[in-house]
């Protein structure tokens, strides 16, 4: 005689089989979105980076103006 279907185990295994293919599917879609936030940040990085470049210059230019011509007037004193 032949074994009764076992339709509850069949039906577990089914929902195992699918939790475990949306996972995965889950855990793509989370790598490619990390992997795109990656890209943006490093993109936005160097404009973020140029911007403070650009205002650090203009910052230390006058500085350096300022004390370059300081230092002028001392050795004009001086001789």
């Amino acid at each position: 005689m032949a074994f009764r279907a076992n339709y509850h185990r069949d039906r577990a295994e089914r929902d195992r089989s699918a939790r475990a293919r949306t996972a995965e599917k889950l855990n793509r879609r989370e790598e490619k979105s990390a992997q795109r936030k990656a890209l943006r940040a490093a993109a936005e990085a160097p404009e973020q980076a140029a911007e403070q470049d650009t205002e650090q210059l203009t910052e230390n230019s006058g500085k350096d103006r300022a004390s370059t011509g300081a230092l002028a007037n001392a050795k004009m004193s001086r001789e």
